[in-house]
């Protein structure tokens, strides 16, 4: 009886632990959230919070996304850049190449997306 019941704690363990780690799992979705948050915290729009949250999740591991938690402003910086040269300089804290290049490119894409919907409309 009792290796029954353990038995059954690890099977409910098991079927838990693939819930939450699969790939529209409960922690995918967590990520998603704290990452659009993160994005709208840090000045960007709505729409392309939305956008741009998932294809990072998917692109990127949960180490390069904190990575990016960099980008946000220091003491003494405004919430958005306002000059190239201190754009540069957060991008640099980051110290990931992969990692910016994915947000440029997803950022062009969902730019990209947004606008055409506007005109297409």
């Amino acid at each position: 009886m009792r290796l029954l019941v353990i038995m059954l704690l690890v099977l409910a363990f098991g079927v838990g632990i693939y819930f939450v780690f699969r790939g529209d799992g409960m922690l995918e979705r967590v990520t998603e959230q704290r990452v659009e948050q993160a994005l709208l915290d840090n000045g960007v729009p709505v729409n392309m919070s939305e956008c741009m949250a998932p294809r990072l999740v998917d692109r990127l591991s949960i180490a390069q996304l904190r990575k990016l938690e960099r980008l946000a402003p220091q003491e003494g910086e405004t919430r958005l850049p306002l000059s190239t040269g201190e754009a540069m300089a957060r991008l640099r804290r980051v110290d990931d190449r992969q990692a910016v290049e994915q947000v440029v490119r997803v950022a062009g894409g969902c730019g990209l997306e947004i606008g055409l919907e506007m005109f297409g409309r």
